[in-house]
């Protein structure tokens, strides 16, 4: 994967694609990269700066620390939220929410900061909060701001269960006013909450919010359509929300386009599944698709790696000496080294590149994994890979080793063997090369669902193109 066009099915260098806490990510396209602003996922006492990211083609991301301080913005000084980057006029403007206010008695509210270039660093370019009341029960956070095809620049935002959506004069820095005196026109769709997100396709409006609550696993995106930018914004359905098999309360999103294509992702933020802490959220994205009447498909959070990044963000090692070199997740010989994803599959389809490049064991994945610690059998589930002996085996752990079935097959060392695994219930399948004939094929009900990662036993092994998949 290098650097043309981004035509991807999901961040195929693995979710998530930026490492650390972050959440309610937006983003624009500045100077052929793509820049993706969250909030930094803290307590909101620690919510005091915003970072971002920038990629060149969606894989390689640089890191841009402190881009927006509070230290800029004297009446900004704890839960700095959801930034809305746009530019226009030689400049480059944050929209952001600070303070949490709860009643008009308090400073706070959305803000605005202007910079000469994307990274910052942004200084306050008002003195105060652009919005700083609620109006129609608004609470005044969670902006966007979108620039139509006429040069009007709207503002649409708002928490505690109501929209609103506002102009912004040409200064980008004030408020303006609609054509029947008013300044904030509610809008608020069935169900919204919260993360007010606002694009245009082909002269429809969608907007999208987000729905549930936050910390729980049931927050999700949904959207509506209109001819207008004032709405009506009737819902049309949920597309993105938890799947059991992947993470939980994906929500409060972002979308991307490709310039001049129709290749659009969603960027969001996401729990991993065995993260119980609030805070504990992280920046992905997926490929979002349209059907025909203007619609949008229901978003498939996939999970894939190929290490195109440089990195192994979303996995956990147990033993071993993983890392990433060459686009490869490459570990030396231990004696049951694993790396595993934060991944809860029952039926699946799993595929891996495999190489044993020395030693004289054997490389592979493990499947429906839970409990796992440092140790050669120190987990509970599946394991099937290829030895240097000549073997493709499959077997089940629980702190030992259970060898289900054995298959004869010339392994050579240095070569790459695309290794699939395809477990539906009890029946469980391993291919090698050949995806038409499995060289195993059992029944087995040991174990039914749980993490999926590599494993290797006494071999210097690289992995590649993992691909986990319902069945």
């Amino acid at each position: 994967m290098g650097r043309g066009l981004p035509n991807y099915t999901t961040s195929e260098a693995g979710n998530p694609f930026a490492s650390g806490w972050y959440a309610d990510p937006d983003n624009e396209f500045y100077n052929g990269e793509y820049w993706v602003f969250p909030t930094s996922s803290l307590t909101y006492d620690e919510q005091t700066y915003l970072d971002a990211f920038s990629s060149p083609d969606l894989v390689h991301w640089t890191k841009h620390p402190n881009i927006l301080t509070t230290a800029n913005f004297p009446w900004a000084t704890r839960a700095v939220w959801a930034p809305a980057p746009i530019s226009r006029n030689g400049k480059y403007y944050i929209y952001f929410g600070a303070n949490d206010i709860q009643t008009n008695d308090e400073l706070g509210g959305i803000g605005v900061g202007i910079a000469d270039r994307p990274e910052g660093p942004y200084q306050d370019a008002i003195g105060g909060p652009l919005i700083g009341q609620y109006y129609n029960g608004a609470q005044p956070i969670d902006q966007d701001v979108f620039i139509d095809d006429d040069g009007q620049a709207y503002i649409y935002y708002g928490g505690h269960g109501h929209c609103n959506v506002a102009k912004l004069n040409a200064d980008m820095i004030s408020i303006g006013t609609f054509d029947d005196g008013t300044q904030y026109k509610e809008i608020t769709p069935t169900n919204y909450v919260e993360g007010a997100q606002m694009i245009k396709r082909n002269g429809i409006y969608y907007l999208m919010w987000s729905e549930g609550g936050w910390t729980g696993p049931d927050y999700a995106v949904s959207y509506a359509m209109s001819t207008s930018p004032l709405g009506p914004f009737n819902r049309v359905a949920k597309i993105l929300q938890q799947d059991s098999a992947v993470a939980r309360g994906s929500g409060h999103n972002g979308v991307i386009r490709v310039p001049g294509t129709e290749i659009y992702y969603i960027v969001y933020h996401r729990r991993p599944l065995s993260e119980t802490d609030g805070n504990h959220r992280v920046i992905c994205y997926d490929r979002m698709y349209f059907n025909d009447d203007g619609t949008i498909k229901n978003v498939e959070m996939l999970v894939k790696d190929n290490f195109e990044d440089g990195g192994m963000i979303a996995w956990k090692t147990y033993g071993g000496s993983f890392g990433v070199s060459n686009g490869q997740l490459r570990t030396g010989s231990s004696l049951g080294g694993k790396a595993l994803l934060d991944t809860n599959f029952t039926d699946l389809v799993y595929d891996a590149d495999v190489t044993i490049n020395s030693g004289s064991g054997d490389a592979g994945v493990v499947f429906r994994t839970t409990n796992p610690s440092t140790g050669t059998d120190s987990y509970n589930g599946y394991y099937a890979g290829i030895k240097t002996d000549g073997k493709v085996v499959l077997g089940a752990a629980n702190g030992g080793w259970r060898q289900l079935a054995i298959a004869d097959m010339a392994i050579t060392t240095g070569t790459q063997y695309h290794l699939r695994v395809q477990a539906v219930g009890s029946q469980i399948q391993v291919f090698v090369n050949d995806l038409s004939t499995p060289k195993i094929s059992i029944t087995d009900s040991t174990y039914s669902s749980g993490s999926d990662g590599v494993r290797v036993y006494a071999v210097d092994a690289s992995f590649d193109n993992i691909s986990v998949a319902k069945a």
